[in-house]
Order: structure tokens, then sequence, then C-alpha cells
């Protein structure tokens, strides 16, 4: 049985049980094979056959659709059906979905090679099953989740990235299974393994991941223990769900009051029809008798077909058009963040992506973003920048010294010891690319000491390590005249800076992890010495040297760090026979261990570690992404909390968190990690809650109140906070053993976080991540949140948001295919944010604030006119204005304005963050601005009925005496109302161009030629022709023309002062003053 268990505290679940090859056990027994899930891939979210109710069931989401439905439904009952109505109600098919199943077929179709019967078959990936023998060749991808049973490799190692599973692009070594056969042909063997958990970093069995990448290894075998829906990442896949904004949100909430409005006219109109026809001669006069089956109608389905009339005639005060409108703007909207030529990378040769356009105005109100850290916020390029050997500092790029004064060194010896441990105290491995490269390599290799080689140029070599520090530090290394050529056989051979191959054989690796923040190899030189070289962090070397030379060694550090390098500190130890020999039995002891191996473990290197001397310390600085820091900072301005969530080590995380301005030097970390649970000396579990409890003090209730709309660069009176947690904390946290104590303590951790100004979250698994992005998704408020990541591992996260971005990276496309929004680099989500999202969360909320004033306009003359016409249905407007108002005569303004409209130009958006605050929290479309949009729409909805009603006052408006009729007062009435709601929206532009002066003009030209056009000509398709000649004669009247002048100007009269007096404020003042003073008069002048 091969098992290998990780960690030791872990809790035990069932396991099962898996015959390599299929082969059973021994020949007397019975074998049943056991069933698992098959290797097939599932993200796709509809099937032919549930596509349908699904698909309705979202549509049915939004109260608009299922209203409109339920008006169509009337309007048939009814005999009157709407153009509008009946062909805005459709179904968005799932083309993304069937996107979505094309990728799952390229994956689930990917050719594999398995060994069946001593025989290589070639087949398709979703057909293998657990137990397979599956090969492997360089550079492909796992299809499933495997154990490693054979390498090409003599030393039985491959190395494998898991950029798609924690984002960490390093290369990692895995070990076949021991004293496991090598011919697999005949390999009997059965493994027992735990059920599937989602857990990266906690697991029973050597694991090779799927999703993974060999590298640097010919080919390698191994058996499939989860495939499927089992795997890691599948098991650490968020499921694809319909993400709805806020803008639509408040949609509904204001389609309900509407409705409450367009139910209580119909309510009150019926009631009032029937009071009235209650008096006497009212209800049968002599003129309009009732047939025989009217009086025999029944009286309440009469009043209910009444009411259902009501509704009909009403229904256009619920903008149905305004739905159609906000999809074509989004779909259009999004198309200027395609060809935005600023979001154009000429490495990639592409532009930004969107995946999803109904989230455009998301991007303007976005409070958390979590962004992933390798490949997101750095390029995952380490460079050796600098060292320090006792107090003497190496800058290679001008390749000088400097002395800081505390003392000098001891001579070469020291320079060349730090190099050597250097070049010694890691994990990494040469890169055999080429058949030539490994003769040269082992050419070198084979030479005797003394004779010189040519030292191969750095770029021509090649290198494989767990971590890309270790690169970094190796080939600093090079740099000053010391090149490793590789590990063979556990002999580590160096080329020294005489050109002498040195070799050291390698005893033991004390790997490095996050609680003890450092690493140690120790090797035997050939002249029989056995030394240690440990490399790590400041705080958990200088504690285990020699406190005299800390000293030499601490001013470099502390600069380093805050210039936001990542520093590691060198120290050496010579072991004697008898101390070498205690700590190998030590250490053979523990890694044989089958309960508490990592506590064991970790004894016999702290005792090991011990006594050291400090050599020097280095400078690596992981290079950051194009504008990374300007971007977080900028971003910060705008009042959004950034929280980094990332998988990769603490330690390599702060360094970056530091680089990009995240945290400042005066920010205090506050510290929730292993590490700090364990330095009580208690039981986690206590020392979790003594910490919280802490924290939440320092951060929360100690904390003065934060005043809106104040930076932390203009609040430097007052303490910043930095938060820093990691995977297995942040499992505790939400995890409990006590449900009550796990509710408190995410209440806690999520007040905590929130009053700090970054947050960092390292070693996370991509479950994890999501887990974090809902918990701050669902807290009190409801922020909206933006997630941001290049990796598969980012997925779940990008899922989880309500803004998914990715980024274009090179850890595949998965993440791109998976998010709303996909930019190139970086530095793009800058202006997608401040500049796209700011303009298009004002351009919809107007949109959207608009169509409901227009129809209220529109609707509240009809309903008035009821009071006038015997409460019997009688419509003011004639039917082709009732079906073109929304569909010609007004939208195409709105359109125009809500994709070009710039109330503020992007320059000054870019400049000043802060202007992005004040939309925020949904400014725009809360019940304030509503109110008022309603009163303005009811108070020219006034204006346009009694002002006419005025007019009409007068007999005779005619030359020849002759009398307006009620059409005529319908089309006076919706001319005012048309010429009304499009110079109101000419006032509301700040933005002007050739195509907002067409569409406006041109649609009041197109109102004018329609109504002479229509009613000049005997249509014979008509029944009965209301508006002949009506627009003519109403025009021949001074009085008709003087009216509609008139009430059109004292309806924006109120618009037109608020306009001219009102002072701009704010810190853009100045820009928006001269703005608007130059528009207003361009309108005026038009006007």
């Amino acid at each position: 049985i091969f098992c290998t268990t990780l960690g030791g505290d872990e809790r035990r679940v069932d396991s099962r049980t898996i015959f390599v090859g299929h082969r059973s056990g021994p020949n007397n027994e019975a074998f049943i094979p056991p069933k698992f899930c098959d290797n097939r891939i599932v993200s796709s979210k509809y099937t032919v056959w549930n596509f349908l109710p699904k698909n309705l069931f979202e549509q049915f989401r939004r109260i608009a659709n299922f209203y409109f439905l339920i008006i169509f439904l009337v309007q048939v009952m009814t005999g009157f059906v709407s153009v509008t109505n009946a062909t805005d109600f459709v179904l968005f098919l799932g083309y993304e979905d069937w996107l979505r199943h094309k990728a799952d077929s390229e994956v689930n179709k990917y050719p594999v090679t398995v060994l069946e019967d001593g025989r290589r078959i070639r087949k398709e990936s979703e057909k293998i099953k657990v137990g397979d023998v599956v090969e492997v060749e360089e550079d492909e991808t796992f299809p499933c989740d495997l154990i490693l049973l054979q390498s090409s490799r003599d030393d039985g190692t491959c190395f494998v990235t898991t950029a798609s599973l924690d984002g960490e692009s390093n290369h990692k070594t895995h070990y076949t299974v021991p004293d496991a056969e090598k011919d697999l042909e005949t390999l009997n063997a059965t493994i027992e393994c735990e059920q599937p958990q989602p857990d990266l970093y906690k697991v029973c069995g050597c694991f090779v991941t799927n999703l993974s990448d060999v590298l640097n290894t010919q080919k390698i075998s191994g058996v499939a223990v989860y495939t499927g829906m089992e795997t890691k990442m599948a098991l650490n896949y968020q499921g694809k769900s319909q993400k709805r904004s806020a803008v639509e949100k408040s949609i509904n909430a204001f389609l309900l009051v509407y409705l409450c409005i367009l139910v209580s006219k119909a309510l009150v109109c019926t009631t009032l029809k029937y009071v009235w026809q209650s008096k006497p001669g009212q209800d049968e006069p002599w003129y309009n008798e009732k047939t025989q089956r009217e009086k025999d109608t029944n009286q309440y389905l009469k009043m209910f077909t009444d009411f259902l009339s009501f509704m009909v005639l009403f229904n256009f005060i619920i903008p149905v058009s305004m739905y159609v409108t906000v999809e074509m703007q989004k779909f259009l909207g999004s198309l200027f963040i395609t060809w935005d030529k600023d979001f154009f990378d000429p490495e990639i040769k592409e532009g930004a992506l969107v995946n999803t356009s109904d989230l455009n105005e998301e991007l303007g109100q976005v409070e958390y973003v979590f962004t992933d850290k390798t490949g997101t916020l750095t390029q995952n390029n380490m460079e050796f920048i600098e060292c320090c050997i006792d107090g003497i500092q190496y800058s290679y790029h001008d390749n000088s010294s400097e002395v800081d004064g505390f003392c000098v060194t001891d001579g070469p010896e020291r320079e060349e010891l730090f190099l050597r441990a250097l070049c010694l105290c890691h994990t990494v491995q040469v890169k055999e690319s080429t058949e030539q490269g490994q003769d040269q390599v082992d050419g070198l290799t084979d030479q005797v000491d003394g004779l010189e080689v040519l030292q191969p140029p750095q770029e021509q070599r090649g290198f494989i390590a767990s971590s890309p520090d270790e690169v970094a530090l190796v080939k600093g290394a090079m740099r000053y005249g010391f090149t490793f050529l590789g590990l063979e056989s556990k002999t580590m051979k160096i080329l020294n800076s005489n050109n002498d191959i040195e070799m050291y054989e390698l005893l033991h690796v004390l790997n490095f992890d996050p609680v003890r923040r450092r690493m140690s190899v120790i090797v035997r030189s050939r002249s029989g010495e056995t030394l240690l070289f440990c490399k790590g962090a400041d705080s958990s070397i200088f504690p285990r040297v020699r406190q005299e030379e800390v000293e030499r060694i601490r001013m470099h550090v502390e600069r380093n760090a805050t210039e936001g390098y990542r520093t590691l500190c060198v120290a050496y130890k010579y072991l004697s026979a008898d101390e070498y020999a205690q700590a190998d039995a030590g250490l053979r002891e523990a890694r044989l261990a089958l309960q508490d191996r990592d506590e064991k473990l970790m004894a016999v290197y702290n005792q090991v570690e011990t006594d050291m001397s400090l050599i020097g310390a280095t400078a690596v600085e992981d290079r950051l992404q194009e504008q990374a820091a300007e971007t977080m900072e900028a971003l910060q301005g705008a009042g959004m909390k950034v929280w980094v969530l990332t998988g990769d080590k603490m330690e390599t995380a702060k360094s970056t968190c530091y680089a990009c301005r995240l945290f400042q030097r005066n920010t205090e970390l506050l510290e929730l990690t292993v590490r700090t649970l364990e330095d009580g000396g208690r039981r986690r579990e206590e020392r979790l809650h003594e910490l919280l409890i802490e924290y939440h003090k320092k951060a929360v209730q100690d904390a003065p109140p934060v005043r809106a709309g104040v930076t932390r660069s203009w609040s430097s009176a007052s303490q910043d906070y930095g938060f820093i947690i990691d995977g297995a904390t942040l499992s505790m946290v939400l995890n409990s053993a006590s449900d009550s104590n796990s509710s408190l303590y995410k209440n806690l951790f999520l007040q905590i976080c929130q009053n700090c100004t970054a947050v960092l979250c390292c070693r996370m698994a991509p479950l994890q991540k999501a887990q974090i992005v809902k918990m701050v998704k669902n807290s009190k408020g409801s922020p909206i949140t933006l997630s941001i990541g290049d990796g598969a591992n980012d997925v779940s996260m990008i899922l989880e948001a309500h803004v998914g971005i990715g980024i274009k990276g090179k850890e595949g496309r998965q993440a791109v295919r998976n998010s709303d929004y996909a930019i190139p680099k970086l530095k793009h989500l800058k202006k997608l944010l401040l500049a796209h999202g700011h303009l298009y969360y004002v351009r919809i909320a107007h949109l959207v604030q608009y169509f409901f004033y227009k129809n209220l306009c529109f609707i509240l003359p009809q309903f008035l006119y009821q009071f006038f016409c015997g409460y019997s249905q009688q419509p003011l407007y004639d039917a082709a204005y009732l079906t073109m108002y929304n569909i010609c005569f007004t939208s195409m303004p709105i359109l125009a304005y809500s994709l070009l409209e710039q109330h503020i130009c992007i320059g000054a958006l870019l400049d000043n963050a802060t202007l992005y605050r004040q939309i925020a929290k949904n400014a725009m479309l809360r019940w304030g601005p509503f109110i008022y949009w309603t009163l303005l729409g009811t108070f020219h909805g006034l204006v346009f009925f009694f002002g006419v009603r005025f007019l009409f006052s007068n007999p005779a408006l005619q030359d020849n005496g002759q009398v307006f009729g009620n059409w005529s007062y319908g089309t006076i009435v919706f001319t005012v109302l048309v010429f009304t709601v499009t110079l109101k929206l000419a006032l509301d532009t700040r933005h002007w161009t050739w195509i907002n002066h067409f569409v406006i003009w041109g649609s009041l030209a197109f109102y004018v030629f329609f109504s002479f056009f229509w009613g000049g000509i005997i249509w014979p398709f008509l029944r009965q022709q209301r508006l002949y000649f009506v627009f003519a004669n109403m025009l021949s009247s001074v009085s008709a023309w003087l009216v509609i002048i008139l009430l059109i100007l004292l309806s924006l009269l109120p618009e037109i002062l608020f306009g001219v007096f009102r002072k701009p404020r704010g810190p853009h003042s100045r820009q928006v003053k001269l703005k608007q003073t130059h528009t207003h008069t361009h309108i005026f002048t038009l006007l």
C-alpha cells in the first residue's frame, strides 16, 4: 500500500481503494471493480433537455418580463395588441453556454496515452477511468489527478508547474512512489487514498494534480486516482451563475412603484366610472342604448373587464421599450471598450474583450477589488538586485561596493563562502533543453578540478525551481563568477570564479515552510567537511545566529525591505561528525513517522539550525506589472478596498504589497497566520480567539471614525492597518468546530478587514478565494465586488464576484473565458473603472430615470383625460402616436446620449480618482433622484394637459370659426410632449457630437414630417382615419402655435434657471464650470 500523509492533524475521512491498472489482488480473492466518476469535465449550464425551462426561469426572474407577458395576454384577450409589446418580448438564447460546451468538448476529446494489457493505447481524455496508468510527455497537461509511478529521469523525479491551480508558475519537484516496480506492465498494487476534497495543500497520498504541466522530464507514468468532476481543479470550480447588476435591481424596484401607480389609476378610473354611471341617465343615455347581451352580462365581470381595459390603456407608463434600449445600450456600449486603443497591447497584439455586456454600469460601482498576485500584480520575474556580505553592499549594476561602517570583511574567503551558499542552498535544477545542452553540461562536470573551461553565457542556461527567487539567487551568484552546474546522483556541482569545478554531496534538504520561513541544506565537500547552509527571512535567521553579527546586516535588510525588495539572510554552520550523525538519525526517523510527521521534522530542523554564523543578505525584486503601483493607488483613491488573494507564500506576497504601495512604511500589519497562532504556546483555537479580539479592539473599537470621502493620504494622523491571513487560518475562521464561534470569528474577521486599508490573503486555495469574495459580497450593505486574475485558479473568485476581470497573461485563457471582461494588462483596469465604468453608470442611470420620466409625461394626460370623457377608455392619442412615441420619436436621442455622453472628460476622470466616489453606492438611482424625476414628470404632464385645456376654453381657434375636436386636442398635447422631453434631454447633454445633433433635431423633424404624412393621405388599409388633416389644421391656428411654444418654455423654464444659477461643487468644479459654460452657451445658441 502506498500512502503518504502530509500533515498529522487533519481530520480522517473515508478512503478509497484503487487497483493500479485494474489488476485485482491475489487470485483467490473475488475482484469487484469499484465505480468511480468518469473523466468528463462539465462547465456548461444548459443541456438540450433543460434549456427551455431553465432559460424561462432565468428570464422571469426579471419582474418586467413577467409583467410584459401578462400585459401581452391581456391585450390579446381585449383585442388590442401593441406592436411594441408584442415584438419586445423575446428569449435570449444561451450563446455563451454553447461556447462553454465547445470548450468542454475540446478538453474531453484531448488525446492521451494509457497503458492497457502491456500496450500503449491512445484514447480520449473523457474515457480515462480511475486506476488507469496514464503516460504524460514533456510540456503536456495532466488529464486528471495522478500518483507518480515512473519517470524517465534516473533519480525518479519530475518537475511540474501548477500555475492553473494555485497561480504559481514555479516548478515543483515530485518523486515517484518509493520501491515501486519499474515494469508497470506487471505491477500489481493497491492504493489507499482519501475521498476527493478541494484542499490543494492537504492531501493523503503523493499527488500530481491535473491541469499541471510536466517539465524537464521526457515522460512520466502515473495512476489516475481522481477523475472528471472529482479532481482538485473541478472541486475548486465555482459554477457560473446569472449575474444581475445593481441598476437592474433598481429598475425592478422602480417598476414596482410604477406598477402600483398603474393599478391605482386603473382602480380609480374603474371606480369613478361606475360612480358616474350610477347617476340617473348616465348609464344608458338615449343616444347609446345597451344591447341585450350587454344587459345580460354579469356586473362584476364587466367591472373586471373595464379594469383590464384601463390597465391596457395606461400600460405605457411602464416603458417596455426601455428594456430594449437598455439592452442595445449595453451591447453597443461594450463595443467602445473593445475599440479603445488604450487597451491594445502590442506584445500580444490584442485589446480588451467583453464577454458579458450586462455589467457595464457595474464597473462604476465597485467597492471591493480582489486581485491575484502572480501574473496580475507581478510579472513573476524575480531579479537579483544586490547583496550584503559582512556589512558591505555589492550592487551588480554599477560593480561597486559601499561600506556602511559596521566592519570590514575578512577577505575573499567570506565572499566565496557566501556565493557557495547561494549556489548550494536551494532546490534548483538545471534545465535540460536540448541534447547538445546536456552534452555540454556532462562535458563540464566530467572535468577534474583545476581544468579551465568556458563558462556558458547566462542566457543560455535555464533553471527549474520551486520558487522564482531561488532562480534569481542562483543567477545572481553567476554574475559574481559562481555557476551552479546541476545536481546528479546526489552530487551538486559548482563552477567557481577560477573556472574550477567543485563537487558537494547533498546529504539532506530541510525544506522551506511558512512557519519556519527558512530552508537549509546539509552538504559534504570533497575534503570531508560537513556544512549546513541556511537562508530565510531575517526574523527567522537573526535569533539563530550570533547576535554580534546581526548588526552588520540589519541596516541593509531594513532598507531593502522598505524599498519593496524581497530580502533573505544567509547563514552557515560546520557540523562535526557527531552532530551530523545525530541530525541524520533524527531526520530519518521523523520522515518515516506515520503520525505527527510535520511536528517531528520541525523539532529536528529547529535543533540543527542553531548557533549558525551569519554571512550576509540578498535583495531580490519581483518585477511588478507595468504601472501596478499607480493603478492600486488610483483604485484606493477612488474609495475601493483592495484585497490580494494569492496561493503564494506570505513573504513574497507581502513584498509585493509593499511594492504596489498597498502597504505603506507606516502601515501596522495585523498578522493572523499559522506562525502567529503557534507563538503563544497554546491551542490554536484559543490563540485565534485571542488575536481576533485584540485586532478588533485595535482596528475597529479604538480606531477614530472615518469621515466620508477621506482617503488614506489625507488622514495621515490616524494609524493605517494592513491585515494578513493564510489559508489554514482562514479555514479555522470559516469552519470552526463550534457554530457559535464560527459566526463570531467570521464577524470579527470581516469587521477587522473592512477597517484596514489593504488585506493580504496568502496560501489560498481557489475555493477559499471564492469563499472570501462571497463573504464580503453578502456582508452588510451588499457591496459591489470585482475579482481580477489571470489563471485557472482565479476562475472561482472571478465567477463569484459581481464583476469578473480576466487578464490575458501567460497562464492560459481559462480566466479570460470565464470572465465578464478581459484586459491585456493590470494597468488597463484604471481606465476601465474610473473612465468607462463611471461614464457607463452615469449614462444608464440617466437613461432609466429619463425613460420613466418621459413615459409618465406621456400617460398622465391620458389619465386626466378620462375625467372629461366619462371614463369611457377613450384614448387621447391616435394609435400611431401610441406606437411610434417610444419606437421612433423619443428613442434615438436617449440612445445616443447613453452611448456618447461625457459629463466630465475622460482625462479629468483619470487624473482625479475621487470623482468616482460621487456615483458610489448607486447614487443616481436612489429614491431621492427617482422621486425628483417622478415629480418632474408629474409637473410636465399637468402643464401639458391643463395648458392645452386652457387653450380650448376659447371655442373658436381657427380663422373660419370652426372648433378643434378631441383628436386635435390630443395632437397638440402630444406635440408639446415630444418637443419638451426631447429638448429636456438636449439641456442635459454636456458632450455634443454630430450624432447628438442629428438624432435630437432629426427626431423632432421626423415627428413633424410623419404627422403631415400620416394625416395627409387617405390610407386604404385603415377602417377609420382619425388624424386626417388634423395636424395641418392645427398648425394653421396662431393660437395653437402660441400655446405650443409657451407650454414648452414653461415646462423647461425651471430646468433652464436651475442650470444657469447652479454653482459647481467639488474638486473638479473649475473644470466642470468651464465645460458647462461652454455647453450651455452652445445650447442656447442652438435654441
